[in-house]
């Protein structure tokens, strides 16, 4: 598998294990201090979905940055790739949130 899929891929499972792991980590908070799980996880996960796809294309702004110097200076692929990384990032974010709303029932 080349640099550029590989990179996707992880990014997509990183930001997909970061909402499931929220939610279900603050499920288990919720339970704790005697709150209703199923309503604590399902607002985690949409609470941290914006979270996960920073934390999955590397914490900073840079890949922004970078976006947005290669924009501007005419090399539009490794603005694109930057592109597709938030691509799928999202939808690993996404894919994390809707599950933990199928798991509640509310999907």
């Amino acid at each position: 598998m080349n640099v550029f899929l590989s990179k996707a891929v992880l990014d997509f499972f990183i930001a997909c294990g970061i909402v499931l792991g929220g939610a279900m980590l603050g499920g288990i908070g919720a339970v704790v201090s005697l709150q209703p799980p199923t309503q604590t996880m399902l607002d985690v996960a949409d609470r941290i979905k914006i979270w996960a796809l920073a934390a999955a294309v590397g914490g900073t702004i840079d890949p922004m940055r970078v976006i947005e110097s290669n924009m501007l200076g005419g090399n539009l692929s490794p603005a694109i790739k930057q592109i597709l990384y938030l691509v799928f990032a999202f939808l690993g974010a996404h894919m994390g949130s809707e599950l933990v709303k199928w798991v509640c029932g509310k999907g």
